[in-house]
């Protein structure tokens, strides 16, 4: 298992919680996924051998929210 921490643009609303975190937990491969809103950092801990660190980012970036690298 690993953990990925990503910081993303300031989160507007506490509903993009429950969409980040829900898409995000679904992926074959993750075991969690947590969302911080106060700060807008995601945390997810997921099996390498089934999905990537890529993979997570650009599933986040697809609902729309922008992370800062």
């Amino acid at each position: 298992m690993d953990t990925i921490k990503l910081q993303l643009e300031p989160l507007t609303c506490p509903s993009c919680i429950k969409k980040i975190e829900s898409k995000v937990g679904k992926m074959k491969g993750v075991e969690e996924a947590k969302v911080l809103f106060n700060s807008s950092k995601v945390r997810a801990t997921f099996d390498t051998e089934r999905v990537s660190k890529e993979q997570i980012a650009e599933t986040i970036e697809k609902l729309g929210y922008q992370i800062i690298h």
